[in-house]
């Protein structure tokens, strides 16, 4: 199989904190530092999430904003990914940060169960956040907890309401929501590959089946998601030292596949982003 894989490394989150594991980077300076070692490491997509400084989570434009500075300058032609969830903001605080114009923001286009909460993104809220990529030009990847996410992404796209080309990630190993399911994977590849054939899609493990859904992934031709906002650990012994050591087991992955990884600039044209220019 010849098609590049694309990696995206979820940097930080808005859960781990330092006392699962000290990898886990809060202050941006420390985000962009791991983040550039995991791009050095093999990936191409970022996506990112901020913290106050006890390492609660926040959706403070201005930190974004210093975050988008420091990848940019020290990660040249990297993707850069917001997280507008629900777990650093409410209504449209989880919107404030679109228009400093990032390359991508993830978008869930509905409802579910999380671990010990419901999970809410009602249709208005939905609505207001694709029409706020939509007037900056952020490109969508949708966050896809079970299938009618996967369903109304296809519908909500065909409808013109998402910016720029489909692009689903399928998240599984949430307790709760989706579980790590070979079968369901299957059924969600194919179901992309028949309703959506110009599309692309990743998936997400959360927790030990990070490793897991991310082979699924790579072996059945898609993109995968790996880092500390999903999984802290190589095993289950073994605090993972890095973001960069999780991309590392995926780029393994990839040569056990015959996968190249895709290099920013094949990531960037695989999903229609505008491209770059690298000076210096």
């Amino acid at each position: 199989m010849t098609k590049p894989c694309i990696i995206c490394v979820a940097i930080t989150g808005s859960l781990p904190t330092k006392a699962n594991n000290p990898a886990v980077p809060i202050t941006v300076a420390e985000q962009v530092e791991s983040t550039q070692e995991a791009f050095e490491a093999g990936a191409t997509i970022a996506h990112c999430h901020v913290r106050n400084d006890d390492q609660t989570p926040s959706s403070d434009p201005e930190k974004f904003a210093r975050l988008k500075e420091g990848l940019e300058k020290h990660c040249p032609g990297m993707i850069v990914q917001f997280s507008t969830g629900g777990r650093s903001g409410a209504g449209h605080a989880r919107g404030a940060m679109l228009s400093l114009g990032p390359d991508m923001a993830s978008l869930s286009v509905g409802s579910n169960n999380f671990p010990t909460r419901v999970y809410e993104n009602p249709p208005d809220l939905v609505d207001w956040l694709a029409a706020e990529m939509q007037a900056n030009r952020v490109m969508p990847e949708v966050e896809a907890f079970d299938l009618s996410h996967i369903l109304q992404a296809i519908a909500r796209h065909r409808a013109g309401g998402l910016c720029g080309k489909l692009y689903v990630q399928f998240v599984m190993g949430v307790k709760n929501a989706m579980p790590a399911d070979k079968a369901v994977f299957d059924f969600y590849v194919e179901t992309m590959a028949t309703r959506a054939p110009e599309a692309e899609w990743c998936a997400a493990g959360i927790g030990a089946s990070q490793i897991v859904v991310n082979e699924w992934a790579i072996a059945a031709g898609g993109h995968t998601r790996t880092g500390l906002e999903d999984n802290v650990r190589l095993d289950r012994d073994t605090l993972a030292p890095s973001n960069a050591a999780l991309v590392r087991r995926v780029t393994d992955l990839c040569a056990r596949y015959d996968r190249p990884v895709a290099t920013w600039r094949e990531a960037r044209e695989i999903l229609g982003l505008r491209p770059v220019t690298i000076t210096g």
